[in-house]
């Protein structure tokens, strides 16, 4: 399904609507601009397999884009709107985008990078103006209404978040398909596991060029629901939100169950959440404190999944199952799960190992860059792909994550993983945020370094660190207690909720 084929059934139903100032975007509106852009496109001479990209802020125009490519054949990258002009000219250029669509509130970015971009021949700017872009409104108003003669099915081609390394775009093969044909894996699974349908009403507060919010949304409107948007999460608002529009189903990530329980308990009782079905959250691990407080205050209501752009496989679990299985990510939805030492060889239940799934679909690949794609592969199982991700299974095929293999510490030939003292400190009152990392170390190689963003009136320094220490004694191993705490105004995670650890290594 997609947006055209409800467009007759409920025209004026909200496709869209921003949680902030209640803009609506109706399918009627949905389906019509998005057909003038594809017709736009293709009479500039885009064809099946062209790529465009999009660089914009929580705009209910980005659907339009996604589903502008989505009914013409047509690769789309959402870029991150955070990045730098570089860092942006790097992805355009990278994904060999031929298109370009921005939002007039990114108007800086926009015009740093046209020069830096000369493979781009269409510019194309919505609610303002851009040096060197043309309206994208005006586009839209010249453009025929009639659909294309033939709507092959696109795909998104999305980059990695670049925490380990510089982003990489993740492409998978065209479906051979037209948009309104069924096949596509996301509207099957996703109504299976969540309850979706045309009664959803979605609250997304992350950022719309990421994967899952770009992904899940676009879900919601194949279905028929609605998608309350958040231009930038922020918690008493969130809660507001599921309020103001009887939100149904929603998706976090662990930092933002933090900032909602460290809201005042008044503010957190403020707002009537009972409409609330289903809240997912996924992207990062969440400590079992902070997960088992989500659910005595919510209610069973929480659902986890373990996936990543790549879409190599998903688990899945509910909070009935979780709370048997404290820490667990699920068991396999989508694709099915191998555990493997470092030859390779297949680890039995609850041996630690790098976490692989099989999948009989066509396999992804890391755009440009072969060797990436191939250490994503097992070296003897070519349908086995694997995100470096290190954990163990249990008996009943329940997968529970250690770490990172990228963020793995090695201290005097000891492995230390840094979820676990991330955990540990994540809900200490004094703590608003913490990553851990290591730090080179002349006896031990490595040593371990906390990174340490004080809550609100905690004072930093030696008398914290010694208290954060000795809150951890007892709680993880002694070898395990950082030797050093270091305390940042701010810690650099992504606006997706992922830690850019790279830029904490000394």
């Amino acid at each position: 399904m997609y947006p055209g084929a409800h467009a007759d059934r409920f025209p004026d139903k909200p496709a869209v609507v921003v949680a902030e100032s209640g803009e609506l975007l109706t399918y009627r509106e949905l389906d019509d601009h998005s057909r003038r852009l594809a017709r736009f496109l293709y009479d500039a001479g885009f064809r099946r397999g062209d790529h465009i990209a999009l660089l914009t802020d929580n705009s209910p125009r980005a659907f339009e884009v996604y589903w502008a490519a989505a009914r013409s054949g047509l690769y789309l990258t959402a870029v991150n709107s955070h990045l730098s002009a570089d860092e942006i000219s790097y992805i355009v250029n990278d994904c060999e985008a031929r298109a370009l669509v921005v939002s007039a509130a990114l108007r800086e970015s926009a015009e740093r990078i046209v020069e830096r971009t000369p493979a781009v021949r269409v510019r194309l700017v919505f609610g303002g103006t851009a040096a060197g872009h043309a309206s994208y409104e005006a586009a839209l108003a010249t453009a025929s209404s009639e659909p294309l003669p033939a709507q092959p099915r696109g795909a998104d081609m999305l980059y990695s978040s670049g925490t380990t390394g510089r982003p990489k775009g993740i492409r998978k093969p065209l479906p051979d398909r037209e948009v309104h044909e069924p096949g596509d894996i996301y509207t099957e699974l996703f109504p299976r596991l969540y309850g979706f349908d045309a009664d959803t009403v979605y609250l997304s507060p992350a950022p719309i060029y990421h994967a899952a919010p770009l992904r899940y949304a676009t879900v919601i409107q194949a279905v028929g629901g609605t998608v309350v948007l958040m231009r930038r999460f922020d918690a008493q608002n969130a809660l507001a939100a599921i309020e103001r529009y009887r939100v149904t189903h929603s998706q976090w990530v662990p930092t933002m169950f933090v900032r909602m329980l460290k809201l005042p308990a008044s503010a957190r009782r403020r707002h009537d959440l009972s409409s609330q079905q289903v809240a997912i959250h996924a992207a990062a691990p969440c400590p079992v404190e902070v997960k088992q407080a989500m659910i005595d205050w919510w209610g069973p209501i929480l659902v986890e999944y373990y996936a990543a752009t790549e879409a190599i496989g998903t688990t899945f679990i509910t909070s009935e199952e979780w709370l048997r299985r404290p820490g667990s990510v699920g068991r396999a939805a989508l694709g099915i799960l191998h555990i493997c030492g470092d030859d390779g060889t297949e680890l039995p239940p609850g041996q630690t190992g790098t976490v692989y799934f099989e999948r009989d679909d066509p396999l992804f690949e890391y755009h440009n860059d072969p060797v990436k794609t191939a250490r994503a592969r097992h070296p003897e199982h070519p349908t086995w792909s694997t995100l470096g991700d290190v954990g163990h299974l249990d008996s009943d095929g329940f997968l529970y994550l250690t770490d990172r293999r990228d963020f793995l510490i090695i201290s005097g030939g000891v492995n230390i993983y840094p979820q676990e003292i991330e955990n540990s400190l994540a809900l200490h009152p004094k703590v608003f945020d913490v990553a851990v990392v290591g730090a080179p170390d002349e006896e031990m190689g490595e040593s371990v370094r906390a990174v340490v963003q004080p809550a609100a009136g905690a004072q930093p320094g030696p008398a914290l660190a010694a208290e954060l220490a000795e809150f951890l004694r007892g709680r993880i191993a002694s070898y395990k207690i950082p030797r050093r705490f270091d305390f940042v105004a701010e810690l650099p995670r992504t606006p997706t909720g992922k830690m850019a650890k790279k830029m904490l290594r000394i």
